[in-house]
């Protein structure tokens, strides 16, 4: 039997992005040397979702790319199945831009990781920041941390985050934490 605990509802939701937006605002100001990469596979949702917002916020173009770091994962050729990798789309080169890597969920850390790697195949960045919706504290593998969170959770390995957003087909923007019993 799978437990369902709604961690943010719609409306925490557009809050908290919008919080998150505020926060990018008062770091980048302009956005002149600011791009955004979304990573593959769901994190492209969120991103797609704070570039909107924050183009029309600032009134400024911001660049948006997506980023797959299928094949720079340390479990990539550990897996059963093959992993199907996901459309990369950097159309712009990231040499001392400031790079702002969103996803949805932060977990072991190991992704995000994989996602640095990948990135240096289209420059290299003045810095790179991270924003997650969720960070999943407790579960950390890798000694990474996010500088923009919308919201902690304390999580147990056997659980798992679900994100569900309109933009990926769903009724309502919702996030759960599942119990896997």
């Amino acid at each position: 039997m799978m437990q369902k605990k709604l961690i943010l509802d719609t409306d925490l939701l557009d809050i908290t992005i919008r919080r998150l937006c505020q926060q990018l605002i008062e770091n980048h100001n302009d956005f002149a040397d600011t791009v955004i990469i979304g990573m593959q596979p769901r994190g492209i949702f969120l991103a797609e979702i704070i570039h909107r917002k924050l183009e029309q916020d600032t009134g400024k173009t911001i660049l948006l790319g997506y980023l797959d770091a299928t094949f720079y994962r340390d479990d990539f050729r550990r897996r059963e199945t093959p992993v199907k990798a996901n459309e990369t789309r950097v159309p712009f080169i990231i040499e001392g831009k400031k790079v702002v890597l969103v996803d949805d969920v932060l977990f072991t850390g190991r992704s995000i990781r994989a996602a640095m790697d990948a990135m240096i195949a289209f420059g290299r960045p003045a810095t790179v920041e991270l924003l997650v919706l969720i960070d999943r504290k407790y579960n950390r593998e890798l000694p990474i941390a996010a500088d923009y969170i919308g919201k902690v959770v304390n999580t147990l390995t056997s659980q798992r985050v679900l994100v569900e957003l309109e933009a990926q087909g769903h009724k309502q923007n919702k996030i759960w934490l599942i119990n896997k019993d």
